[in-house]
């Protein structure tokens, strides 16, 4: 990472910074604050000042710090490693973190996504002198018992001719296992590891109709009101009302390939839960713990805002990334609406004209591109893959004319409506056949 002093602090809000006398920015680039090192990221550039937010603790920040550019976006490493994980919002591993700085996560930490040492059993599938684009396949790795990890050519480069790859053995991700002449002439050599920015989603060849149901392993669910593999659902509730523990039933029975658990400003005890319990349980379909398929990503109430609304974002570009590989993925995102007030709170730091309820104008066109990162894709090496996406919204006392959960129903195609007075006569899931519905029920007909 080439850093670069890009300008100092004029004014701190919150998590929001204002920064003077800039020069050589980007908009949504990735940098670093004060002499900690704090990670923050370029929201906005105005007349030779850039808006910083700040994904950690602002506390001690004060004017005339200096501001590092770090020349790349906010980006997510991919590679073999991911599998069974626990990330912040920012994919820093929390297990690394606790051994660093114990229960409380210190300021300025920084840990590397997937272990740089670890050694990884190769399997080269293209030969030297081969023509290859990009995310075509290279090789394979076994991640987990039932997931084969499969390396792709990186999305940066569009064509190439493999003039070197390496035998089968063991590498560890920062290692090369293949170099690809470009067009121009210049080699590039290919990690197992790779990067790609957050909020950009990742190309595919083509969408695919959404004709083949997620199966959840919840009746009421599979028969009345089912999900599409690929599709998007909401399930709104009052506290109390079972959100978070439908999404836990899923992700335990659905049968999708993989489970990317985003529990995003929520209780810190339920993520406990589910750390708990999955390592635990047993997966039906392979006999393995659950946790072989599953990556949690943990941005409870008592982390700092502006990485839960990073979060959302960084559970689907991993998500997206298993995608790509020929998997089925399954997005269990808790909750949507704590998402949507760190917008608004964010919003609120940098004085923006706010709608609603005080949420941004803009909320809608967020929620929007959240759930339009779904969907069933033939990918770049002509498998099918796809990324449902589940999203709990928590609405203040129940009341579903809110904004979040009315502009979310304007953008799923299916919803489940959980009812209080189901929930208080022990009625779960809470599942209210008068409000829910689903508008996948036509194209998943044909397959029962």
């Amino acid at each position: 990472m080439n850093e670069r002093i890009i300008g100092k602090i004029k004014r701190v809000n919150g998590p929001v910074l204002i920064v003077k006398g800039i020069k050589d920015a980007r908009m949504m680039e990735l940098v670093h604050i004060g002499e900690q090192r704090l990670v923050g990221e370029v929201v906005k550039l105005h007349d030779g000042e850039a808006t910083v937010q700040v994904y950690e603790d602002a506390t001690g920040l004060r004017p005339e710090d200096n501001v590092y550019g770090s020349g790349m976006s906010l980006s997510v490493e991919v590679g073999p490693g991911l599998i069974g994980q626990i990330y912040d919002g920012i994919q820093r591993p929390l297990e690394e973190l606790m051994g660093l700085s114990g229960a409380f996560i210190a300021r300025g930490l920084s840990f590397d996504a997937i272990s740089h040492l670890k050694r990884w059993e190769f399997t080269p599938t293209v030969k030297q002198g081969a023509s290859v684009s990009k995310g075509m396949i290279l090789g394979t790795v076994q991640e987990t018992n039932q997931i084969e990890h499969r390396i792709m050519v990186p999305l940066t480069i569009e064509e190439g001719i493999v003039t070197e790859i390496v035998t089968e053995g063991s590498y560890t991700v920062v290692e090369p296992i293949a170099k690809i002449t470009l067009p121009g002439g210049r080699t590039v050599d290919v990690p197992m590891a790779q990067r790609w920015p957050i909020r950009v989603p990742r190309p595919t060849r083509e969408r695919l109709p959404l004709d083949r149901p997620l199966i959840t392993g919840l009746r009421v669910i599979d028969t009345l009101f089912p999900l599409a593999k690929g599709g998007t659902v909401a399930i709104p509730g009052g506290f109390g009302t079972g959100k978070t523990m439908t999404q836990h039933s899923i992700a335990q029975w659905c049968d999708a390939d993989i489970i990317v658990y985003i529990g995003c400003g929520e209780r810190g005890n339920e993520m406990t839960d589910v750390l708990r319990e999955f390592p635990q349980l047993i997966d039906p379909r392979t006999g393995n713990s659950l946790m072989d398929r599953t990556i949690l990503i943990a941005n409870t109430s008592n982390m700092p805002v502006s990485a839960r609304e990073a979060s959302i974002y960084t559970g689907v570009a991993l998500a997206e990334y298993y995608r790509d590989q020929g998997y089925h993925v399954a997005i269990m995102a808790d909750s949507t609406s704590r998402w949507a007030e760190a917008l608004r709170e964010l919003s609120g730091r940098m004085e923006e004209m706010p709608a609603e309820e005080g949420f941004p104008a803009y909320l809608p066109t967020r929620i929007a591109q959240f759930y339009e990162r779904a969907g069933y894709m033939k990918t770049l090496n002509d498998r099918e893959g796809s990324v449902s996406i589940i999203g709990a919204v928590s609405p203040p006392g129940g009341d579903f004319s809110e904004p979040v959960t009315q502009h979310t129903r304007r953008f799923v195609r299916c919803f489940w409506g959980l009812d209080r007075g189901l929930a208080s006569s022990r009625h779960y899931p809470a599942i209210s056949w008068l409000d829910s519905y689903s508008e996948y029920l036509d194209d998943v007909r044909h397959w029962w």
